[in-house]
């Protein structure tokens, strides 16, 4: 990738003059799953976290980031955000709601702000890696500056 094609995210981290490094590779046609991804950027798959955009029965959007190698537990998801329900955000809606498409959705840079959670057991890191905005493409953050460029809060929203 050029030096000089930003992803909104990697924009939205310049202007808050954040560091990171970024991770491009190739991707086949089909789906890489995020355990192939931290093999291919040579992560520790824990530490390689997917963006999940979910939304309430009023179309409510909210993002959860957890490790690429767990699952979200809807319950503990709904809780944390004070919704009784939380259904997975359909998959055509992704695009026109955050800007990024399935497979390169980055918490940091969406259209707007939406109400962030990022597992709890990202606090064991001091570095995670997150979408850069682009399915060929991978962002190495602080978790700190993760938490404060997405105003997210920690919670314990995988299942165990």
């Amino acid at each position: 990738m050029a030096k000089n094609k930003k992803t909104n995210a990697m924009r939205m981290l310049d202007r808050a003059k954040v560091k990171y490094d970024v991770h491009s590779f190739e991707v086949p046609e089909e789906h890489l799953s995020g355990e192939e991804v931290a093999k291919i950027i040579k992560e520790n798959v824990e530490t390689v976290f997917k963006t999940l955009v979910l939304e309430n029965a009023k179309h409510e959007h909210f993002v959860f980031v957890i490790p690429v190698n767990k699952t979200l537990d809807m319950k503990k998801a709904a809780a944390i955000v004070d919704e009784k329900k939380l259904n997975l955000m359909p998959l055509e809606n992704l695009k026109n709601v955050t800007g990024y498409i399935r497979g390169g959705c980055s918490p940091i840079g969406m259209k707007q702000l939406f109400p962030t959670v990022i597992d709890a057991s990202s606090e064991q890191y001091e570095f995670i890696s997150v979408s850069g905005g682009l399915r060929t493409m991978q962002i190495t953050i602080a978790v700190d500056d993760l938490i404060s460029i997405t105003k997210a809060k920690i919670g314990s929203v995988v299942h165990d």
